[in-house]
């Protein structure tokens, strides 16, 4: 494959809050999530170490913006909520956004709802520290690390009934606490193999939504100062699945576009651009439609994308693309799997799973441990989902 069309997870890294809705069932556990992010990175810099350099860390504020005076009173209105909320945010008009960010156009009638204290982080730089730090404890018997080999069945108790040990094509992995099945848009599938010889039915209706994002490096022309989206990714991440499938092939209702603006500069200064989403099953081929798709709405946005042509860029670009996992009613579950008491799920965050993944994983170990919650685990259980 090309060096600058190479497949990676779509995640532009950003953990904010200015899209979020204060008061709604996953408020608390984004707001948990944050601190535990914060907590995080204020660690590693205690340690002597830069969270930049090791978590991409980087406080870049983020900003929601609109073009007509209907999103702007749309964005009024987010502001009043998170401020209500305790949160520090404030509406910028197009004459405020001038010394912000430059480069972006909105029109007289535009705006912006900014949140100055959010940060985003590199997920690769940050999954690496996570398995480094896990390696200390592999002497200890604690972690190991089983890469390309699938898990196949579940080995259990005759008595009773829990789940010893997980079969893979390669090893039987035993376990002494529990089983967490957290694989993202695989998880239903791997669900069903795991206990297929079993009595138990279970439909774990979690699908792949496919996205790309336009990563471009050493492009001078456009330099952002804050993490940027669009109102409409909003409604656009929680579009849900039609009843009828569109000549695309998306399953989305004929007037949704897959492509909404979003922009952010990674910690080695290159421009990415999103973003898409897609139903169109476990297909990661690149559609080079869907990333024209995205130059062009951020040229709405950005005038000095125009002057470049996506040809020019050919050999400085990157294309990422992923899976991410997708549920109807746009939460992840978080909790026992049916009639096995010692298996759990962590599944289901879509474009989320970076955001939520400490408070996630906070979550799941009280449930294992049986420790009290910091955030109530009711929203994100099994008995929730419809099907299950």
């Amino acid at each position: 494959m090309p060096p600058h069309l190479a497949l990676a997870p779509p995640v532009q890294g950003y953990i904010w809050k200015v899209h979020r809705d204060p008061g709604t069932e996953k408020w608390e556990l984004v707001m948990r999530s944050h601190q535990l992010w914060e907590a995080l990175a204020e660690s590693i810099h205690n340690q002597g170490l830069d969270p930049l350099q090791t978590l991409g860390w980087k406080k870049t504020g983020s900003m929601l913006v609109g073009r007509t005076a209907n999103e702007c009173s749309a964005l009024k209105s987010r502001v009043e909520q998170l401020l209500e909320a305790g949160l520090e945010a404030s509406f910028l008009s197009c004459d405020d956004l001038q010394s912000e960010e430059p480069a972006l156009m909105l029109g007289s009638e535009g705006g912006a709802a900014f949140v100055p204290d959010d940060y985003q982080i590199d997920a690769r730089c940050t999954v690496a520290f996570i398995e480094k730090g896990n390696r200390y404890f592999a002497a200890e018997g604690r972690y190991a690390e089983f890469y390309y080999e699938p898990a196949t069945s579940l080995l259990r108790s005759e008595s009773s009934g829990d789940v010893v040990a997980v079969q893979t094509s390669k090893n039987t992995l035993y376990s002494k606490k529990a089983i967490i099945v957290a694989a993202g848009c695989w998880s239903g599938s791997v669900l069903h193999d795991l206990i297929k010889h079993s009595e138990i039915e279970l439909d774990f209706p979690v699908k792949p939504r496919k996205g790309h994002l336009l990563v471009i490096e050493n492009f001078k022309s456009l330099n952002l100062n804050h993490g940027l989206m669009e109102l409409g990714y909003v409604n656009h991440k929680s579009a849900t699945l039609s009843s009828t499938t569109t000549d695309s092939g998306s399953g989305y209702d004929a007037n949704t576009s897959p492509v909404s603006m979003t922009a952010t500069m990674d910690m080695s200064g290159r421009l990415v651009l999103g973003s898409s989403r897609q139903l169109v099953g476990f297909n990661t081929e690149i559609d080079e439609s869907v990333i024209t798709q995205i130059w062009e709405r951020a040229g709405e946005f950005f005038p000095i994308l125009k002057q470049v042509s996506l040809k020019e860029l050919n050999k400085s670009r990157e294309v990422r693309v992923g899976l991410r996992p997708y549920m109807p009613d746009g939460k992840p579950v978080i909790d026992h799997v049916p009639r096995i008491s010692n298996m759990f799920l962590a599944a289901g965050h879509e474009g989320e799973g970076l955001t939520l993944a400490l408070g996630t994983a906070e979550m799941i170990a009280n449930i294992v441990l049986g420790n009290p919650q910091k955030v109530d685990p009711a929203p994100y259980s099994m008995n929730t989902v419809s099907g299950v």
